[in-house]
């Protein structure tokens, strides 16, 4: 368990160190959980290893959202003046997000022969 855990630090310290030196525009983590992804899809048994781990970890996901929570508490000032930009962000990057899905599932189901 513990192994697996410091793997998983290990991809997110690579993506960070990455973002570091590259100055790429893109979270460290999120590059970390690329790293990650590629790895499973690569390297024969990672899955098998890893899963019982990543299962207890998700098992208490919603714990992650408690300093979200937090911050919105912290900030309720400048939410609630800032309102309309924060509010179009949100509806703008949701429905961007949709649409994406939406034509990657089709180019993948069309490169798949899938109808």
């Amino acid at each position: 368990m513990i192994l697996t855990i410091a793997l998983l630090l290990l991809f997110q310290l690579a993506g960070i160190v990455i973002a570091a030196v590259t100055g790429a525009p893109v979270p460290g983590s999120v590059i970390g959980m690329l790293l990650f992804l590629f790895s499973l899809m690569t390297v024969q048994g990672l899955l098998q290893k890893t899963l019982p781990v990543v299962n207890v970890l998700l098992a208490h996901f919603a714990l992650l959202f408690v300093p979200a929570g937090v911050g919105i508490i912290e900030y309720k000032d400048l939410i609630l003046r800032e309102w309309l930009p924060i509010g179009a962000a949100i509806l703008g990057s949701s429905i961007l997000a949709m649409v994406t899905t939406v034509l990657v599932t089709r180019l993948v189901m069309k490169l798949r022969h899938i109808d």
